[in-house]
C-alpha cells in the first residue's frame, strides 16, 4: 500500500507525468496488487466520480467565463474603475487589482484574469513608470484572486469532494477577497508613496479615462457589473442553486456577448464553447482519477490513522492549520489547485471536523492558499501566463512577485485565524 499510494505517485510526478495519469495510476495498481478489487469496479468508481449534481456547474461557469473573457469586458471595467480613481496617485496599481478583482467574479478564471489585466494595463504601467518588473509581478498576482472571488470553480471542486454546500462557500469568499484586494492595494500605494519621482502620479495615468464621467463609465460597464451581482444575489436570495446559477450566468454572458456588446460572432461564440469544453474535459477527468485515488485511500484506512497520528501528537487546531499552509504553500508551487483539492480534500477533511475546525473555512483557507501557489515560483501558472502574455524574461516576474506574494500570506494568516471574517456572511442565509 506504502508504494501505491505513497512513492508511486511522488514518483511519476517527478518523472513529468499528468497528475490525472498519477493519480489513476496508482489507484488502478493498488486495487489490484493490494485489494484485489475486480476491473469493473474500478469502472464505476469512475463513472461514480463525476454522478455528482453540483459538478454541472463547472462546464456552465467556465463557458461564461471564456465568454466575458473574449467580449472586451476588461477594458470596460478599467474605464469605470479609472473614473473615480484616476486623479490619486497609484491609481493605476490599485485599478489592476480592482480589475483583476471584478474579472474574477466574471470569469472565475485566474489564468484568464492575468492575460486579460495584462494585455489591457501592461503597456499603461510601464507608461505610468511602475517599472517592468513590478509591473509583471503586479499583473501575476493580483489574478490569484479570482479562484477566491465566488463564483469560483475551486470552491465548487470543494464542495463536491466534500460534501460541504457550494452556496455557503460562495458566500464565505466575498470578504477573504476583497480583503486580498485591498492588502493588495494598500502596499501598491505605499510603494508608489515610497518611491521617488513622477511613479504612479495623477496625469500619467489612461487618459480616457479622464474624458468619461463616473456615470457615464458606469453605464458603459454596467453589463460586465452586473453579472456577479445577479449570481451572487441569486444565491443569496434562494432564487436559485449554485448549479442553476450556472446556467443563468451562461445564459446572461451569451446574450451579453452576442447582442449587448455585440462583440462576438456566433462562430467566435461556438469557439469558445469548444475552449470550454476543452477546458471542462480536463477538469472530470481528474475529478475521476481523485475519485479512484480518494477511494482507495479511504479504504486503506489512512484518513483515520492520520487521525490517529493527530490525536497522538495533540496537535491543537492553531498549530494544525500552521501546519497546512505551510504544506500547502509549498504544494501550491508544483500542483494546480483543482489536482490538489480534489486529491487533499477528502483526507484532511476528516481531521478538520475531528478537531472542530468549521469545514467550510477550512475551504476558504485552502482555496486562499492554492490561489497564492498560482504565482508562486517555480511552477505556478499565473507567471507562465503572464510571461507568454507580455513577451517578459520569467525571472523578471519571478521576482517581481516576492512583494506580493509575502502580502498574500499576511492576508492568508488573517484569514486562518480569523473565522468570522469567512463565516460572518454565511450566517446570515
Amino acid at each position: 500500500m506504502i508504494w501505491t499510494l505513497a512513492v508511486l505517485p511522488i514518483a511519476l510526478f517527478v518523472l513529468g507525468f499528468p497528475v490525472f495519469t498519477v493519480l489513476l495510476a496508482a489507484g488502478a495498481l493498488t486495487m489490484a496488487l493490494v485489494m484485489s478489487v475486480p476491473p469493473l469496479a474500478v469502472h464505476q468508481i469512475l463513472f461514480g466520480g463525476v454522478e455528482n449534481y453540483a459538478l454541472l456547474a463547472v462546464p456552465f461557469f467556465v463557458f461564461a467565463g471564456e465568454l466575458m473573457s473574449r467580449c472586451g469586458v476588461s477594458d470596460r471595467l478599467v474605464l469605470w474603475i479609472q473614473s473615480f480613481t484616476g486623479h490619486l496617485r497609484g491609481s493605476l496599481g490599485v485599478t489592476t487589482i480592482a480589475s483583476a478583482t471584478i474579472l474574477g467574479a466574471v470569469s472565475g478564471s485566474s489564468p484568464a484574469t492575468v492575460a486579460a489585466t495584462g494585455r489591457t494595463l501592461y503597456a499603461d504601467l510601464l507608461k505610468a513608470r511602475y517599472g517592468r518588473r513590478f509591473s509583471l509581478g503586479l499583473i501575476a498576482s493580483s489574478g490569484a484572486v479570482a479562484i477566491v472571488i465566488p463564483p469560483s470553480i475551486a470552491m465548487i471542486l470543494y464542495g463536491a469532494s466534500g460534501e460541504q454546500s457550494i452556496s455557503k462557500l460562495f458566500i464565505a469568499g466575498i470578504l477573504p477577497g476583497l480583503l486580498i484586494s485591498l492588502a493588495m492595494a494598500a502596499f501598491v500605494v505605499l510603494w508608489v508613496r515610497l518611491r521617488r519621482g513622477d511613479i504612479g502620479r495623477a496625469g500619467t495615468e489612461i487618459a480616457e479615462a479622464g474624458r468619461m464621467g463616473f456615470r457615464a463609465a458606469t453605464v458603459h460597464s454596467a453589463g460586465a457589473l452586473a453579472m456577479p451581482l445577479i449570481v451572487l444575489s441569486g444565491i443569496y436570495l434562494g432564487v436559485f442553486s449554485p448549479t442553476e446559477a450556472g446556467g443563468v450566468a451562461c445564459l446572461y454572458s451569451m446574450l451579453l456577448a452576442r447582442w449587448g456588446y455585440r462583440s462576438l460572432t456566433w462562430g467566435e461564440i461556438l469557439e469558445a464553447a469548444s475552449d470550454s469544453a476543452y477546458l471542462t474535459g480536463q477538469i472530470l477527468v481528474i475529478v475521476s482519477a481523485a475519485a479512484l485515488f480518494s477511494w482507495c485511500l479511504t479504504v486503506q484506512g489512512v484518513p483515520q490513522a492520520l487521525i490517529g497520528w493527530v490525536q497522538q501528537a495533540d496537535l491543537s487546531p492553531t498549530v494544525f492549520l500552521l501546519t497546512i499552509n505551510a504544506i500547502l504553500l509549498v504544494l501550491g508551487c508544483f500542483i494546480d489547485p483543482t489536482s490538489a483539492i480534489l486529491v487533499l480534500t477528502p483526507i484532511l477533511l476528516p481531521i478538520v471536523k475531528h478537531l472542530g475546525i468549521d469545514p467550510i473555512h477550512f475551504g476558504i483557507i485552502m482555496t486562499v492558499n492554492l490561489s497564492i501557489g498560482m504565482f508562486t515560483p517555480p511552477f505556478g501558472l499565473n507567471l507562465f501566463v503572464a510571461q507568454s502574455v507580455l513577451k517578459a524574461d520569467i525571472w523578471d516576474v519571478c521576482r517581481g512577485v516576492l512583494g506580493f506574494f509575502l502580502v498574500q500570506v499576511a492576508t492568508l494568516m488573517i484569514i486562518t485565524y480569523l473565522p468570522p471574517l469567512s463565516l460572518w456572511l454565511t450566517t446570515l442565509l
